[in-house]
């Protein structure tokens, strides 16, 4: 049976070499793990629990854009200049995770072109998924009736 996530889309042998530097962390409800922002050093895959991502909105409620669940990559800032999170987060179920120090794992990847490649696409996919689902979510909240439906 094939793997899902992040850990699915690395090559054979991979997934242990990133498990050796992670950290089993875990989250109660109502934990705001990062806000949108601050300085992105760390990520984390999640093995049990959701987490809303959501986006300022001056004047109003920050607008929940996605959630992560089981198996999913939360946090993908850590990866580029300047290492700010584009998004807040808030565990909206108990947590529990694989936490990653992004300066050990940058540097993991510069040693393990295969591994850079995989977690470089795979933040690539996870990015774009992101990006369309925050510009639906948007549309859907602030946007004419009907705009945030693809054509």
């Amino acid at each position: 049976m094939a793997r899902a996530g992040v850990f699915g889309a690395l090559p054979e042998g991979r997934r242990e070499t990133l498990l050796a530097a992670a950290r089993e962390v875990s989250f109660p409800v109502g934990t705001r793990i990062f806000e949108e922002g601050g300085h992105a050093d760390r990520f984390w895959v999640l093995h049990t629990g959701t987490v809303a991502l959501d986006l300022h909105v001056p004047g109003r409620r920050p607008a929940v854009i996605e959630t992560v669940g089981s198996g999913e990559l939360l946090g993908w800032s850590w990866l580029f200049a300047p290492r700010q999170w584009h998004l807040g987060a808030e565990a909206t179920g108990p947590v529990r995770a694989w936490e990653f120090d992004a300066d050990e794992v940058r540097a993991l990847c510069a040693r393990d072109p295969e591994l850079d490649h995989a977690l470089l696409v795979y933040v690539a996919e996870t990015i774009g998924r992101r990006l369309r689902a925050a510009r639906t979510r948007l549309l859907d909240l602030y946007g004419p009736a009907g705009s945030g439906e693809p054509r």
